[in-house]
């Protein structure tokens, strides 16, 4: 990561799947060397099936909460990357460089929704993420 890159910050609306799933997923992929956090326009509890998800994969974020973008020091972050695809996104006013990485909310508020088919739809989203991710810390990898 270039020393210019303060901290990445994964923005969605609620802070409850997309981007809490890919704060654990560049936790997992940047270590120690890249802060890395997630916020929300509309934060509200970090849903259990991204959590269920995650755990697949060895990532632990039962000890994450929702946290508001108004929360976020601007001067902190490098990158902010957008997650939202279909939804009105979040606004950071910092001066950080801004990706836009849409991918569709997995989460449903539709309870005729089988289990099976939700955890499916999250580890689509989990799994697209990761392969952005993974992409992005070779092209920064290869700056650096």
């Amino acid at each position: 990561m270039s020393t210019e890159t303060k901290s990445i910050l994964f923005l969605c609306v609620a802070n409850s799947a997309r981007s809490q799933m890919a704060e654990g997923l560049g936790r997992m992929i940047f270590g120690d060397r890249v802060p890395v956090m997630s916020a929300g326009s509309e934060p509200s509890k970090v849903n259990p099936y991204a959590v269920e998800v995650m755990r697949e994969l060895g990532a632990d974020i039962s000890t994450h909460h929702s946290k508001s973008v108004q929360t976020i020091d601007p001067a902190t972050v490098g990158t902010v990357i957008t997650l939202c695809a279909e939804e009105v996104c979040p606004v950071f006013l910092g001066k950080a460089r801004r990706l836009y990485w849409p991918v569709p909310d997995p989460a449903s508020k539709d309870p005729s929704i089988p289990r099976e088919e939700m955890l499916t739809r999250f580890r689509t989203a989990r799994d697209t993420i990761r392969g952005m991710l993974e992409r992005f810390a070779n092209e920064e990898l290869a700056k650096a």
